[in-house]
């Protein structure tokens, strides 16, 4: 037997009733009869009692006699089965896993701390019951190295500048790698009979040591980018600020005229803090 066998054993009420009777009946038997075979029924109806069970809904009931699979009793109710039947309880209610934080390297070898929310299942009782030792450690050590593994497949953030240009990272392609963490988790715990449902990062960020540094080089790239646009903006507003002067005639301006409103211009547009300009009032040449 390699593969989970779905029984459904006797009745549990009526065998309640028969365990009642034998049980009362034998004890009022022994005194009108002083037969002491009654006692004999005493005994057996006790050992009828470890025969109950009673499973839940989404639980169930791994049955083995002697080390052999019986089969797994799935469907809620009040049962009876062999008392000698060994009833290992198996819940089949979706469970939450939080890993812990993890430190990993990521693609580009850079220390991150990345954890994981596993929602996950028991679909086999007997593999989950005979194929591993713990099914629900095997969940958590499984976990941890799927993790560890999918962080080493992608990078944490795109690095354009160094020539890194990943598609997939694993902080803002969210749902790609959920998928493909989902995936990973999922081969791994199939040889324990269990169902992944939903696998998600749960916490991201850059190790302690590089925090600080990789806080910098983003605040920097963002500067740049800010930059190049305000540099765009302002070559596009000088341009036509000296298109419209010389459309509408307002003033000749020489090359080295031009040069200067230029320069002036850019200082205004481009610099950080607000220009203090000096308002001439004469002529052109003072």
């Amino acid at each position: 037997m390699k593969e989970e066998k779905i029984i459904i054993p006797a009745n549990g009420y009526l065998m309640l009733f028969i365990f009642l009777v034998l049980f009362f009946g034998s004890i009022a038997g022994i005194p009108i009869t002083k037969s002491p075979w009654f006692i004999i029924g005493i005994v057996l109806s006790l050992v009828l009692a470890f025969g109950f069970i009673m499973v839940q809904p989404n639980g169930s009931r791994v049955l083995l006699l002697f080390g052999k699979y019986i089969g797994t009793v799935k469907k809620n109710g009040f049962y009876w089965v062999n008392p000698f039947y060994t009833k290992k309880k198996i819940s089949l209610r979706a469970s939450n896993f939080d890993s812990e934080r993890l430190k990993v390297n990521d693609k580009l070898g850079n220390p991150v701390m990345i954890s994981t929310i596993l929602v996950w299942r028991v679909q086999n009782t007997y593999k989950a019951a005979f194929d591993v030792d713990n099914y629900e450690n095997f969940v958590r050590v499984q976990t941890d190295a799927a993790v560890r593994k999918l962080a080493s497949m992608y990078p944490y953030d795109n690095f354009a500048d160094e020539g890194h240009d990943e598609d997939i990272t694993l902080r803002s392609s969210v749902n790609e790698v959920s998928n493909a963490l989902e995936k990973e988790i999922d081969e791994r715990l199939s040889i324990a009979g269990i169902e992944v449902l939903e696998a998600r990062i749960g916490y991201l960020a850059y190790a302690q040591e590089i925090a600080n540094a990789m806080l910098k080089r983003q605040q920097a790239t963002a500067i740049v980018a800010a930059r190049h646009k305000i540099v765009e903006g302002a070559v596009s507003m000088v341009e036509m600020a000296i298109e419209e002067l010389n459309k509408k005639e307002v003033v000749d301006l020489d090359e080295e005229r031009k040069a200067a409103m230029v320069s002036n211009l850019m200082v205004v547009l481009c610099g950080d803090k607000d220009a203090s300009p000096v308002v001439n009032t004469g002529t052109l040449n003072h």
